[in-house]
């Protein structure tokens, strides 16, 4: 494990620990719930050279299946995993008409912030957006959105820290904006049962959008991200999985020193994801 990533840590556990508790709270309200923690997973982020973190909610088995109890309650900023509730607050708002109405390009991006990536800089549909994670759609339309529309619908779902001091529009990428995994894990709870504040209509069209993988086995609905806001790259992969009956709900998080960049990190989120979702029984390689 690297210093730097260490000291970082430390001052974000220090800086969250208030909000932190609140999802504590949220995570243990449910008394009938079981916790096993699995530092066994922890294997998974050695071999990709990385900090991390899962959480596991077993739906059927009313169980939390961890990798530890510290990561899993520290908050950072979601990257596009926001883009779950950005849609959901986009419907609502009316912002767009439905997932497939075309936000036209803007002509140019900010390529040191966001990268090069030509193959996005284009017209095209909110529901593209969300598969290809073209950022600058949904900066678009949170400015339209605005900070304060944006507050009551994250409030009123549970969603994050609700720090949004960021300047700019997109404070899910950079700021002091910030989430956990237990908390991306109960929000998709409640989303999956349709108690999130939103109609019900516009929740269904989300969990179409976030379809990632269907077959006669299983229903992946999930969503990638990936922020390298203050020298760190903290990448995710969020969403559940319908196998039969029961449903996994999982929230992976990754955190390294962009001095240590390795380019399998953007692969390393859904292969850690995928191995301890195998080792429970709930993803067949």
């Amino acid at each position: 494990m690297k210093t730097s990533i260490l000291v970082i840590l430390i001052l974000e556990l220090m800086f969250s620990c208030l909000s932190r508790e609140q999802n504590k709270s949220e995570f243990i309200k449910n008394q009938t719930d079981s916790v096993i923690v699995r530092p066994d997973f922890n294997k998974y982020f050695i071999d990709c050279r990385v900090e991390g973190s899962v959480a596991i909610y077993d739906n059927s088995n009313k169980k939390w299946i961890l990798s530890d109890t510290i990561g899993v309650n520290l908050e950072t900023l979601p990257a596009s995993t926001f883009k779950v509730i950005n849609l959901l607050i986009a419907l609502e708002t009316q912002t767009i008409k439905n997932e497939n109405q075309i936000v036209q390009w803007v002509g140019s991006t900010d390529t040191v912030k966001y990268g090069y990536r030509p193959e996005i800089y284009h017209d095209m549909t909110v529901k593209e957006a969300f598969e290809v994670s073209a950022g600058w759609v949904f900066v678009e339309l949170a400015k339209k959105i605005g900070k304060e529309k944006y507050r009551k619908y994250l409030k009123a779902s549970g969603y994050g820290n609700g720090d949004l001091s960021q300047t700019d529009a997109d404070f899910w990428n950079f700021g002091a904006f910030g989430i956990s995994p237990i908390n991306q894990v109960n929000f998709l709870r409640k989303l999956y049962e349709n108690k999130q504040p939103f109609s019900k209509e516009n929740m269904a069209i989300v969990k179409k959008v976030m379809i990632n993988e269907q077959n006669q086995s299983y229903i992946l609905r999930a969503k990638t991200g990936w922020t390298r806001d203050k020298g760190i790259n903290t990448g995710w992969w969020i969403g559940y999985i319908e196998k039969g009956s029961n449903v996994y709900f999982f929230a992976t998080r990754l955190l390294q020193d962009r001095k240590n960049n390795r380019a399998d990190f953007d692969n390393c989120r859904k292969e850690i994801t995928k191995k301890i979702l195998t080792d429970i029984g709930a993803w067949d390689q």
